[in-house]
């Protein structure tokens, strides 16, 4: 919560749940990758918040950009951004898709498999194009290693593939996991990533770039590590395994970029119990994992919630949304302590929200409105 952000709330008369981000932290934010890993290139993870404000800020600060969707690629190039700073980081995307990408100027895509290597040599023909690998994801509380990435020992082959048919194989991509806790992590992928490289080099083809992923935390309810204790492990990891010939390297911060520069006003809507004898409250919010707070499935990303009465006895509470789905619940098997005094009509504040909220909000789900949001 910035000084910024409280005040905007304190002038705010509409009603519903409504996130509030402050430009000032992204700044700040990319200014510090930017010193952690100061040979890498930060290529925004668009899809974690595309609001146009964002976008403009990041292509003003001389940020690159990594999209998932043509419609994503407009939206960057709309901001100010030139197409030779944007990646196209989706393994998985149709072959229209590639080839508006292309027509738009963007030149750099991601693939994991043959059929998505004979798709962009059709579409986008001469492109580099990175192969994406799998890898372990553990340490992260938001994993990405199961739909994404061919093992490792098939890299090579897939690089060779776009080689013959007229790509340029540029290089290795992987994601160790969103709001990974393990600084150590990328030390395992690299150690795969070095040895394709040496498998395309003995097959005459040069790999130029790594693409070291996202995976850079927000702070939660967790402790997280420094940034600065990330760029050091990377950099360990880079010249362990590449020795002093290390490559050109980006990083697709989107949860690390713009996370904590958000907060989500909600309301209590309900405080109920299933039966007289039951001590744990449930707590209904006006806002729920239909209306932007999705990644609270599993219950993977516990957010920091503040209320007004948070001096006083606190217990556990389920806390859930406000529509008529039973999925719709927040926390229940760690309940969340909440204050004993708290009461329908008092706000909370859901701290660290500004990725991955207003992108997931439903369009109307049981009629409530897409989560509103303010940039400032």
């Amino acid at each position: 919560m910035t000084a910024r952000i409280r005040e905007f709330l304190k002038r705010r008369k509409d009603e519903g749940p409504c996130l509030v981000v402050d430009l000032d932290v992204i700044r700040e934010n990319y200014l510090a990758f930017a010193k952690a890993l100061p040979d890498t290139k930060v290529f925004y993870a668009v899809k974690a918040n595309p609001a146009p404000e964002i976008l403009k800020l990041l292509a003003e600060q001389g940020s690159c950009f990594d999209v998932a969707s043509a419609s994503e690629t407009e939206a960057v190039l709309a901001a100010g951004a030139a197409p030779e700073r944007i990646s196209y980081g989706n393994t998985i995307k149709k072959e229209s898709e590639v080839a508006r990408a292309f027509q738009l100027g963007v030149t750099l895509f991601a693939v994991d498999c043959d059929a998505e290597v004979e798709k962009v040599a059709r579409a986008a023909p001469g492109a580099r194009v990175i192969c994406r690998i799998h890898c372990d994801g553990s340490g992260s509380e938001w994993p990405l290693s199961r739909k994404f990435g061919c093992e490792p020992e098939y890299a090579t082959d897939i690089l060779e593939l776009a080689h013959k048919l007229g790509l340029v194989p540029y290089g290795v991509s992987f994601h160790v996991g969103s709001q990974q806790h393990n600084v150590e992590a990328w030390d395992r992928a690299l150690a795969s990533t070095a040895a394709i490289f040496r498998g395309c080099a003995e097959r005459g083809i040069a790999l130029t770039m790594v693409n070291l992923g996202g995976g850079f935390p927000a702070k939660y309810v967790r402790k997280t590590p420094k940034l600065e204790s990330y760029g050091k492990a990377i950099f360990r990891a880079l010249r362990k395994h590449f020795g002093n010939a290390i490559p050109e390297t980006i990083v697709e911060p989107g949860r690390g970029l713009v996370g904590n520069a958000g907060v989500i006003e909600a309301e209590v809507v309900l405080i109920a119990k299933r039966s007289p004898e039951d001590e744990v409250r449930w707590v209904y919010l006006d806002i729920g994992k239909f209306h932007g707070l999705a990644e609270t499935i599993d219950e993977s990303i516990r957010y920091p919630i503040r209320t007004p009465r948070d001096r006083d006895e606190t217990a556990p509470c389920v806390i859930a949304g406000p529509t008529c789905d039973s999925v719709d619940v927040l926390y229940e098997k760690n309940p969340y302590p909440l204050p004993v005094s708290l009461t329908i009509g008092d706000k909370v504040l859901i701290e660290a929200a500004g990725a991955y909220t207003t992108t997931y909000s439903s369009v109307g789900f049981n009629g409530y409105p897409p989560l509103r949001q303010y940039v400032i």
